[in-house]
């Protein structure tokens, strides 16, 4: 493995773990821009995390380890996902590696750290929130599972640089009934994982809707930092997996590090339009009632099994 792969893999956790306030921060600005209103700026989630840096960290009475690792957990779940998916590169060291049901545990591994830290505080709102994030996470894990295995079926493997790089070498995949239906599925899973409307606001703290808020009300100072920061890099990273699967042109295939280079530009440059879409739409949809969300995540699940089955059909008509 040349040194170009190495520096392939640091640079993708670097331009998430660096990029994602800012995409989040973006995404706010084009949301205040639609709205008429002026916005805090792109830069203002580093400002948010700088001032909760300084503070001192502080924990609920009570609360053991598992409040206290998650945020670490979910930062470092993620950082490694960034590492595994090839966002810009499909030639690393840990390429071999990146699996698909590794790459959905490291997810889930934060989701599961977070709604254990929310039960650990005792309180009301914490409880609350980890039963509804579990409830999600129980039908967006196998969504997003079923979505990327109907577009690994023509690669014959679930290794999703080996993915990429067929998808790369047959465009017209891309194109296919099977891909499309995947990659929308994909879709609707990535904004429940996330917690962006319709499935959950982001942006209120009202007790009878929140979800994600309700488990990390507790937080403060670094600790909310982290859990902040870790909630960004998942959005940015899910983000780019929707882009790398759904338009892969432009990932680095070979060792070039000028390759690389474009790969990276790309890279940002693919997320921050998904992310644009994505904020423009929020402006426009309301959050569905809570009861809604399962049925919404449903029909992902049967677009997910729809695309399988569709692939497999596609795939064995080509093989013949």
């Amino acid at each position: 493995m040349s040194a170009t792969g190495y520096v392939a893999v640091a640079a993708q956790v670097a331009v998430v773990a660096g990029g994602a306030p800012l995409l989040t921060g973006w995404m706010r600005q084009v949301r205040a821009r639609l709205e008429g209103r002026a916005g805090a700026g792109v830069v203002q989630p580093w400002r948010d995390a700088r001032k909760l840096l300084r503070k001192e960290p502080v924990s609920p009475t009570g609360t053991g380890p598992a409040f206290r690792l998650a945020p670490l957990l979910l930062v470092a779940g993620t950082a490694v996902v960034a590492a595994l998916v090839p966002l810009a590169a499909t030639r690393t060291p840990v390429s071999g590696s990146a699996d698909l049901i590794l790459v959905v545990a490291l997810l889930a591994l934060g989701t599961v750290a977070l709604a254990l830290a929310g039960l650990d505080t005792g309180t009301a709102f914490g409880g609350m929130g980890a039963s509804r994030e579990m409830t999600i996470a129980a039908l967006v894990e196998p969504t997003i599972l079923l979505a990327v295995f109907a577009v690994s079926i023509p690669a014959g493997s679930t290794n999703l640089p080996a993915i990429v790089a067929g998808t790369i070498d047959h465009p017209a995949r891309t194109a296919s009934p099977a891909e499309l239906l995947a990659v929308a599925a994909l879709v609707v899973a990535v904004l429940a994982e996330t917690g962006r409307i319709p499935v959950d606001n982001p942006a209120t703290h009202l007790e009878l809707t929140m979800v994600h808020e309700a488990m990390v009300l507790e937080y403060a100072g670094p600790d909310l930092a982290l859990v902040e920061l870790g909630s960004q890099m998942r959005l940015a990273v899910l983000l780019g997996l929707v882009a790398t699967l759904a338009a892969p042109w432009g990932v680095a295939t070979g060792g070039s590090p000028a390759l690389l280079a474009l790969a990276l530009a790309l890279l940002v440059a693919k997320v921050a339009v998904l992310g644009t879409a994505l904020a423009a739409a929020e402006v426009f949809r309301a959050k569905v009632r809570l009861f809604k969300v399962p049925e919404l995540l449903a029909g992902s699940f049967v677009l997910a099994l729809l695309a399988v089955v569709g692939s497999y059909f596609l795939t064995g008509e080509a093989g013949r």
